[in-house]
């Protein structure tokens, strides 16, 4: 129902996928319209199926009975729909979970080839419910028809428990990445500051730490205002924007507007900022520094972004960041859930120009070497072309 890095990295793939064949793009009624315009400029035909996830909390048990039953009439309609196309001779590849939706993806083996990613490390369960998954991960496997992507190493080796050895070897990666064409273009065009300032109503004439991600817990969210209070207690040069690709809460307003930082921080939603991709970019050449203090991530696109944009990073060392982000050579690292450590790489960066584009430089080099849309959407490609080989034989 909303986007983020899953899909940007499945526009690189399709993108690629159409100078082999038609691509068809099967999403829930009711889909974030700007996602459907990205599609639309890429020129993908795209078909709704009339059910979607219920991804509200479940704190009580008879919420958690209600999204189960929910979840399974949901699959079911996309069982229905599937069932009602001649999936034979093609791939689908999707973003049903594995653990979560056993039943879909082997009724899905049983009819064509299929490839699922995986963006993030399974978080710490109890061993009868690992135990659960495992078992789900084996049956999946053994099918010739299942194909399993992760977006980063370190989702790999989570992975190293839970499936066959030889089905772990044939695990690829295809990291969430970057047009470098996309990001030339934005880079190259004349950068109008006041303009875009006056646009969004952004202070011309301050140091702008931004981030980009929905607005929610596990993206830091608290850490960030709070690192923004103590900056601004001793700092009144420095201003912070987050940009969120969807609307908070009246409830996560009222709370940021509690840390008191008037106007020197200001949340865009991305359907302000343009139809298209480079229109994020643009409005990201504003950031002197980009700050994203998550507790649970993958690789997130927006870092790539940021770095290959040439913009001084500092993220948290967990999971997949650090495949990214090294220690004072392409980013600063700091630990989870600590705005005093957010507060310390700001004013460092701040204070050190050098340090600045030392960082700026080697995080565009890195960037662009090792998430390039073309390589990884290739990757992808061929192997899809593969599984169909190997089933026409």
């Amino acid at each position: 129902m909303e986007w983020g890095g899953a899909q940007v990295l499945f526009f690189g793939l399709m993108k690629e996928a159409k100078n082999f064949g038609e691509v068809v793009a099967i999403m829930p009624a009711g889909s974030n319209k700007q996602l459907l315009k990205f599609l639309d400029n890429l020129k993908v035909r795209y078909e709704f199926v009339d059910s979607h996830l219920d991804a509200k909390p479940a704190l009580t048990l008879k919420r958690k009975l209600e999204r189960h039953w929910n979840k399974f009439f949901d699959e079911l309609s996309f069982i229905r729909y599937l069932n009602k196309l001649d999936l034979k001779n093609n791939v689908v590849h999707t973003e049903f979970a594995p653990w979560q939706s056993f039943i879909l993806l082997r009724w899905l083996c049983s009819k064509t080839q299929v490839f699922v990613t995986m963006h993030n490390s399974l978080p710490p369960v109890p061993r009868w419910r690992y135990f659960q998954w495992r078992i789900k991960f084996w049956l999946l496997t053994r099918s010739k028809n299942f194909h399993i992507f992760t977006a980063n190493k370190d989702t790999k080796e989570n992975l190293r428990m839970l499936v066959p050895p030889a089905s772990f070897d044939k695990i690829k990666v295809i990291y969430a990445n970057i047009n470098p064409e996309e990001v030339e273009e934005a880079l190259t065009d004349k950068l109008n500051r006041a303009e875009i300032c006056r646009k969004y109503n952004l202070p011309k004439d301050k140091f702008m730490v931004f981030c980009v991600g929905q607005f929610i817990d596990r993206k830091g969210r608290w850490i960030f205002l709070g690192a923004a209070k103590k900056l601004l207690q001793k700092n009144h040069d420095i201003a912070f924007v987050w940009i969120s690709n969807s609307k908070p809460s009246a409830e996560d307003l009222k709370k940021a507007e509690s840390y008191g930082l008037g106007e020197n921080f200001t949340l865009i939603t991305s359907d302000q900022v343009g139809t298209e991709h480079i229109d994020l970019f643009k409005l990201m050449r504003l950031a002197d520094v980009f700050a994203l203090p998550s507790y649970l991530e993958g690789l997130p696109i927006s870092i790539i972004e940021a770095m290959a944009l040439g913009i001084p990073t500092i993220s948290t060392d967990i999971n997949a960041i650090p495949e990214a982000v090294k220690h004072l050579e392409t980013g600063l690292l700091i630990e989870p859930g600590n705005s005093e450590a957010l507060t310390n790489a700001v004013e460092l960066l701040k204070s050190d120009a050098n340090l600045r584009k030392k960082l700026s430089e080697n995080g565009r080099e890195y960037v662009l070497e090792k998430f390039n849309e073309k390589v990884v959407a290739k990757i992808a490609v061929e192997n899809y072309i593969a599984a169909l080989r190997y089933e026409s034989e």
